[in-house]
């Protein structure tokens, strides 16, 4: 068991109203921040690349503030929680630049946290297609990396990116290239991590026992065949985030960082599912404050005294999580409460959890090191330039330029996948206008028992076991309304086909308590699953990090 080490993350939330100077004084409260965390012994600040998320993350250009930061610390890591490296958002090449550039300003401490973009601002802004962001991502990935100790850059010749041979410099003060990392919000991401070679950065909120299960399965396949590193270096890290407010009175904890641990998941729902938002227009904490509730969301999880926050870091250190990042700036949480609670972490719980750290993680190499050593046989070197190769502009530019046609079979599938979509999405319109703003009664009594065979024999149609990834098993859903007891009904997958019923089931995966008329707005898309979640109308059991892509399984769009 390795020690766990500690890291802060940031969104920069700036919820409405916005007064003249709100970025410039939560910028420079951020930076304060880390001041503060650098000294009280955290190993990590983190921030987020995000665009167009207004309130959620203001934080576009992680690159510049992780460069003011490495100049106001001296030994806390500074880590890009990512940056989103399809071409269309960031040029392979320039992302190398800013990386190596951020590793020498700040003597080596840089850890390279990637990503694909998720949420529709993003993808629709760059022009990302949600279906291939992945393949993007991984051929960027493959491309950066190489920049990093290819000299000079061989160049490169894809379906996202041609460039050509050139010397990408500076280069980093970490060899060959600092840490590598991928955002991962499900089960299946942590899998990609273990297969790329790289440290996996959880935003899923995941508990104890679903975080020992995951590392279980990522150390595992980190040290099977199947590792084939991304890049030329192994990363073997588990990191999981959480919510965090920590004072010496519970009730005190609570009180300065629930409601902010909850907007974080209210404007999370807000962008990366079905909820509208016109740009420049929203308003997504006037919104959360009219359905939120006195309860405290599951993502409180990390708000507590001390000692209730040494057991929570305890209990995630034995299920094999390498690093826990905190969120504290998150809602309107105060800057004097953030400080004032990482100066008690730092003073009460940190120490706790420092003695014979770095023996463990010794020993910890020293085990990975034959399957490490392995695996990076199995990777591709690094290449040369053509012998002789010249700069010629025109030559250069037609190769760019020149666009393949693609395969007609390429082309049929885009087709057929583009009907569907349509489809579905007019088949959702028609379900909105019927919905509309009709009463919790008026739904009801339109659904009835006809109606819910209707809507979850279609909801069974639309299963796409592409996006299921293995699952076999049982999803319940128990609608309330009149009737005293909840009506169950169960979609069960086996192999690539789903079946409802109304019946329920022994052990299913997840169960989903909510009214029949709730299970029609959030269909028709007029509903916001974390509004509902938020002000208690949807009851969670099972899975939650299966539940999170119930969506794109049944025929929504991927929030990842």
């Amino acid at each position: 068991m390795v020690r766990i080490r500690f890291g802060i993350f940031y969104e920069h939330q700036l919820p409405k109203p916005w007064q003249p100077g709100d970025e410039r004084r939560l910028y420079k409260d951020a930076l304060e921040q880390i001041e503060i965390a650098d000294r009280v012994g955290f190993d990590y600040a983190w921030e987020v690349e995000h665009h167009f998320l207004e309130e959620y993350s203001h934080s576009a250009a992680p690159e510049i503030f992780l460069a003011a930061a490495s100049q106001r610390t001296t030994t806390i890591r500074l880590g890009h929680g990512i940056v989103q490296i399809p071409p269309p958002v960031n040029h392979p090449a320039r992302v190398a630049e800013r990386i190596a550039t951020l590793d020498l300003i700040s003597d080596g401490r840089v850890d390279f946290g990637t990503g694909e973009a998720s949420s529709a601002a993003e993808l629709s802004g760059f022009g990302v297609p949600r279906g291939e962001k992945r393949a993007m991502w991984q051929d960027a990935l493959d491309a950066i990396t190489r920049m990093f100790v290819e000299e000079p850059f061989a160049g490169w010749h894809s379906s996202y990116l041609r460039m050509p041979p050139r010397n990408v410099i500076p280069k980093t003060v970490q060899k060959p290239h600092p840490p590598l990392w991928v955002a991962c919000s499900r089960r299946e991401t942590i899998h990609l991590a273990a297969r790329n070679g790289i440290g996996a950065l959880s935003f899923s909120f995941v508990t104890p026992q679903e975080a020992a299960r995951w590392s279980g399965e990522y150390y595992a396949l980190l040290a099977s065949e199947e590792c084939l590193p991304a890049g030329f270096a192994v990363n073997p890290n588990l990191a999981v985030v959480l919510p965090m407010m920590c004072h010496e009175d519970l009730e005190t904890a609570r009180e300065r960082g629930a409601q902010g641990a909850n907007f974080f998941g209210y404007a999370l729902a807000h962008y990366y599912g079905p909820s509208k938002h016109s740009p420049g227009h929203g308003d997504i904490w006037s919104s959360f404050t009219r359905r939120s509730t006195e309860s405290t969301s599951p993502l409180a999880t990390g708000i507590g005294t001390p000692e209730q926050l040494i057991e929570l870091v305890r209990s995630y250190q034995d299920a094999g999580v390498d690093q826990m990042i905190f969120v504290l700036q998150s809602g309107k949480n105060r800057h004097e409460d953030i400080c004032e609670s990482l100066e008690l972490f730092g003073k009460r719980v940190i120490p706790v959890f420092a003695e014979g750290r770095e023996e463990r993680e010794r020993a910890k190499a020293e085990r990975l090191a034959p399957a490490i050593e392995a695996a990076l046989a199995r990777r591709a070197p690094a290449r040369q330039m053509p012998e002789g190769y010249q700069i010629a502009e025109e030559a250069e530019l037609a190769r760019i330029v020149r666009r393949e046609m693609p395969s007609p079979r390429v082309l049929l599938s885009s087709a057929v996948a583009g009907t569907r979509r349509l489809v579905r999405r007019r088949g959702q319109d028609l379900l909105a206008r019927m919905v509309g703003d009709r009463s919790d009664a008026e739904l009801e009594r339109r659904l009835g028992p006809r109606g819910q065979r209707v809507l979850f024999a279609a909801l069974a149609g639309a299963f796409d076991p592409a996006k299921a990834f293995g699952f076999q098993g049982a999803i319940e859903f128990r609608l309330t309304g009149s009737d005293p007891a909840p009506t169950p009904w169960t979609i069960m997958i086996r192999g690539d086909r789903a079946f409802a019923r109304q019946i329920s089931v022994a052990d299913p995966a997840v169960v989903l308590t909510l009214s029949g008329a709730d299970l029609l707005r959030l269909i028709a898309g007029t509903a916001d699953p974390g509004g509902l979640l938020t002000a208690g109308r949807i009851h969670l059991a099972g899975d939650p990090a299966l539940a999170s892509r119930l969506g794109e399984m049944f025929g929504g769009p991927s929030p990842y």
